[in-house]
């Protein structure tokens, strides 16, 4: 194989970019006026996303995002534990559950680990767990907080991974609180999605203000960032400013080795993929979901001479999200991303023909 030349940002090189429009539209001219000029109505994955929104909206009432309610769609339960699939064959609704619609849609436990459903910014218990559950201490029983900042607990602080979810749920009976059903919940990682990004994502950030369940606004089906910074609905005809995204990764769904893939990306675009961090792992583990491979290439590559992992954008390898531990003895591999499941990185050899992920 040739030289491989590092193709480095000047700055942090962000996957996707947003963009405030001063302009008052609807949300449906809003979204065609973002699809027209970048890439789609605003999607928010994370807080940190939330606080760039605010800072580029400034002292404007409200505005727009990219979040709507189509009313007769189907609504399904997912879990938050990406790759984990809900099967409502092993449900254990309480009686008459699930029965909240569209204004509960986060699911909690009651002492005798029956579920239901309630409004997601109820602030009571919630369970974190580990990956390894084997031995003790690997699970957290927390209270105070909505489902919202309870995944977000359970996914940066303290080396959790997420709200406990189907898998997990046998081993918690001895950290559940006495209350009965009327008097304690706790939130475990499963949600109804009854709201859609306009693009298509499936990210179950939300913030909702306790507004968006005023009954008086049960027809108002678009969702606009509030003044305060959280998130409201309105009439979708009404018209605010709003916010676009800039998508800056793309998947290519020719098959190639990842030296092809790599110059493809050069050529055309700007570089193969390069993810620093689990926010960035999952936006672009959404981008794979249209790929016609089992694995796609990013820009992780093995060097023998110095024998470690880099990436080609000249990015130190800190975030990691291998299946299984690297092998480093191996030439003639680089880093391909899971398609499904789970979405772990593994090694292949760089002559294998794959999908692959460009940034822009």
């Amino acid at each position: 194989m040739g030289s491989i030349q590092s193709h480095f940002c000047p700055f942090t090189c962000q996957l996707y970019d947003y963009h405030f429009v001063n302009e008052n539209m609807n949300w449906t001219e809003a979204q065609q006026f973002c699809r027209k000029h970048y890439t789609d109505l605003a999607t928010v994955t994370n807080r940190t996303d939330l606080e760039t929104l605010k800072t580029i909206k400034g002292n404007s009432r409200g505005a727009w995002i990219g979040l709507y309610y189509e009313p007769g769609v189907s609504e399904t339960f997912h879990w938050s534990q990406p790759g984990l699939e809900f099967n409502k064959t092993n449900a254990n609704w309480n009686d008459g559950e699930p029965n909240g619609g569209k204004d509960e849609t986060c699911v909690a436990l009651c002492a005798d680990l029956k579920w239901v459903d309630i409004k997601c910014t109820a602030i009571t218990f919630f369970l974190c767990y580990k990956d390894n559950l084997s031995s003790t201490g690997q699970y957290f029983l927390g209270k105070g907080k909505n489902w919202f900042e309870a995944q977000e607990y359970c996914r940066n602080d303290y080396g959790y991974t997420d709200l406990v979810s189907k898998p997990h749920l046998q081993e918690i009976q001895r950290d559940c609180p006495g209350e009965n059903c009327n008097k304690g919940y706790i939130f475990i990682g499963l949600f109804r999605a009854t709201w859609t990004w306009s693009d298509g994502s499936s990210f179950f950030f939300r913030l909702w203000d306790e507004e968006y369940y005023d009954d008086s606004k049960k027809h108002h089906n678009c969702s606009m960032l509030t003044e305060n910074g959280n998130w409201s609905v309105d009439d979708c005809g009404t018209r605010h400013p709003f916010i676009c995204y800039q998508d800056h990764v793309i998947l290519i769904t020719e098959s190639r080795t990842w030296e092809e893939a790599l110059y493809y990306c050069r050529h055309h675009h700007h570089d193969l993929v390069t993810i620093t961090n689990l926010d960035d792992q999952r936006w672009v583990q959404e981008k794979t979901k249209n790929a016609t491979t089992p694995y796609v290439w990013t820009g992780l590559r093995y060097t023998c001479t110095l024998g470690f992992w880099f990436w080609v954008s000249d990015e130190v390898v800190r975030y990691k999200n291998w299946a299984s531990p690297e092998q480093v003895n191996e030439c003639d591999m680089s880093g391909a991303m899971e398609t499904g499941g789970e979405h772990k990185w593994v090694k292949i050899n760089d002559e294998e023909k794959l999908n692959f992920l460009c940034s822009k």
